[in-house]
């Protein structure tokens, strides 16, 4: 819902309620974020410690937090699916494809970063 009249820290502090809101719905109601949620928890700081300057640390922490918003977002389109259409159509299921598309190939960055950063350096 939008919010009408003047924005100021309640707006910024009910912002940030929600946010956690949603992170919460996350890890309660979907297994696959719980599961990239662990693998962030260790890549993150891994990345963190073995990148060499901060592009290279930007690079190997961001696909692992991306593959996470992509995920809530998967979860958001399929929970509106589900409510709007619970049987199945074809356009529904094709929505639900693509939004596993999108955190599919998020995974991919994540494997072609860390391979192409840290790779060359342990070959």
């Amino acid at each position: 819902m939008a919010a009408s009249g003047i924005r100021g820290p309640k707006q910024i502090w009910n912002a940030f309620k929600w946010s956690m809101k949603g992170l919460r719905a996350g890890w309660q109601h979907e297994a696959s974020f719980r599961l990239e949620a662990c693998l962030a928890v260790v890549l993150v700081p891994l990345g963190l410690w073995l990148g060499n300057g901060a592009l290279e640390k930007i690079a190997l922490v961001l696909p692992a937090v991306l593959v996470l918003s992509a995920e809530l977002l998967n979860s958001a389109v399929e929970a509106v699916v589900d409510k709007v259409s619970p049987e199945f159509h074809e356009l529904a299921g094709r929505a639900k494809d693509m939004g596993s598309a999108a955190v599919f190939l998020l995974l991919v960055m994540v494997m072609l970063s860390w391979g192409l950063i840290l790779g060359p350096r342990w070959l």
